[in-house]
């Protein structure tokens, strides 16, 4: 079973960067690179959203317009990774951050087939 790991979480101030890392292990029949994946976040008493998600070949990214211009989705599946660099990061971008994977294109979180634990991320002077 496909299993996820985040990474790189942490306390920075107002306009800091963060990179955060997912590294994918647990392979069968798959590799990484027939996999859609997505980063999404969950700030407390709000619902899981999208942030942005990555093709399973890396050509189409897709970002939440909250994000656009500031965070950036790549992979390498070469080594089993995926990251978001994050710059100029705000309070409301406070949340615990998860990497999910499907066998799809969507960007949806009730679509989404493996989850990691997340990472939290604070955005605080």
């Amino acid at each position: 079973q496909l299993q996820l790991v985040e990474s790189g979480g942490g306390l920075v101030q107002p306009g800091g960067s963060l990179r955060l890392s997912c590294v994918a292990s647990g392979f069968t029949l798959r590799s990484l690179d027939y996999y859609g994946i997505g980063w999404f976040r969950q700030a407390p008493g709000k619902e899981r959203e999208g942030v942005s998600c990555i093709s399973s070949s890396g050509g189409i990214k897709k970002y939440a317009d909250s994000v656009k211009g500031r965070f950036t989705i790549s992979r390498d599946n070469a080594n089993n990774m995926v990251y978001l660099q994050m710059i100029d990061l705000k309070p409301e971008d406070t949340a615990v951050y998860y990497c999910a994977a499907n066998s799809g294109s969507s960007c949806i979180p009730g679509d989404m087939d493996y989850w990691g634990k997340g990472t939290l991320v604070t955005v605080s002077s």
